[in-house]
């Protein structure tokens, strides 16, 4: 519960094992995560090097993602969807018959697409392969007696930096620059990291433990830089441990963020504390630091998960969401999801990730 309170092997294995660590740096440096734009599309790939992409932009809620996964296999989806704000779907046509290329009518090669009213999807790779072949290099996927708009400048560019990042270029897999490498040519996908999970259930306070600690974190915020109205300051505290609680106070306030301070703090007197620093273990696009600010923060006790968002603006459809998790020696990034083009189509919860764990 959380309160709230208002402040020796042989010459062959030595061969093999140097040419290994020959090769690991460039697979590192090919692993590590992505997102850049390329015209009105937007491509992600994270550390597994799954790759997102999708037009961004002035597209009025119609939408094309294509998403695909590393390794030989030919794991991919490809979606267009008619959402967002401006379209009151219940009195909206379905938008199949109603798709035009350049002007003129669609046609969906291939029996693999699941349609729905304002859905077309398909994670076939044929299909998939056949329709990009179609479209890639054409001026807008648009709907007939409709404003919205998928512009195709720059999906070339980014299918090519796809087949990049996942070293396909001369694979028979690749998506533009293919070739007759076979599928196995293609390096795996990166092993998925892990976080330990510590005992979700901590003893609870007492009602003297809380009081103290309240106490205690009315001393901190009393003696710390912050520049929030005092009225306005905030205190939470919840256990995280038997013998560890987290505290945090709000210190910082704009428009629409609000930053915190934490602290792990000692359950028994005298208390000692520490506070939380949030590194991330790569260094994120347009930044030159890899430490970050706890951005209207919050706690999840069933999770163990502290999560951060930093909102590029108040309707909360860009920016930054990471989520920490408190392995018994400090929190490590679980999840680092990104989306730095305002344009009123997803939440947090669906921004494309740049890093997962397990």
């Amino acid at each position: 519960m959380m309160f709230f309170f208002f402040w020796g092997c042989s010459v062959h294995y030595r061969l093999i094992f140097l040419l290994f660590l020959a090769w690991c740096p460039s697979f590192t440096s090919w692993a590590a995560p992505a997102q850049q734009a390329f015209g009105d599309w937007l491509v992600t790939c994270n550390n597994q090097n799954f790759c997102l992409a999708r037009n961004v932009g002035n597209h009025r809620g119609l939408v094309m993602t294509l998403g695909r996964s590393a390794g030989a296999h030919t794991d991919a989806g490809l979606r267009i969807e008619l959402g967002g704000p401006e379209n009151l779907l219940p009195k909206t046509p379905a938008i199949a018959p109603r798709l035009l290329f350049d002007g003129r009518p669609l046609t969906l090669a291939g029996e693999r697409w699941q349609v729905a009213p304002w859905l077309l999807s398909t994670s076939d790779s044929a299909t998939i392969n056949r329709f990009l072949q179609h479209i890639q290099d054409g001026q807008a996927i648009s709907l007939k007696q409709g404003n919205q708009s998928i512009s195709l400048a720059g999906l070339k560019a980014a299918l090519l930096f796809i087949d990049d990042r996942q070293k396909r270029v001369g694979s028979e897999t690749a998506w533009i620059g293919k070739g007759d490498e076979p599928p196995l040519s293609v390096p795996p996908a990166p092993a998925l990291k892990s976080v330990a999970r510590v005992n979700p259930t901590a003893a609870p306070f007492s009602r003297e433990e809380l009081n103290d600690l309240l106490d205690y974190g009315n001393v901190r915020m009393n003696n710390s830089a912050c520049s929030l109205d005092p009225q306005r300051r905030e205190i939470w505290v919840t256990p995280l441990t038997d013998e560890k609680a987290l505290l945090i106070q709000s210190c910082e306030s704009g428009a629409y963020n609000t930053i915190y301070l934490a602290w792990l703090v000692s359950r028994e007197k005298p208390f000692t504390a520490r506070q939380i620093n949030l590194r991330l273990p790569f260094l994120p696009p347009d930044s030159d630091s890899r430490d970050i600010e706890l951005v209207n923060a919050t706690f999840d006790g069933k999770t163990q998960e502290l999560t951060t968002l930093e909102k590029l603006r108040g309707a909360g459809d860009c920016g930054v969401q990471t989520r920490w998790r408190y392995d018994g020696q400090r929190f490590r990034l679980v999840r680092y999801a990104g989306m730095p083009v305002c344009d009123n189509w997803q939440g947090p919860d669906a921004w494309p990730t740049l890093w997962i764990t397990r």
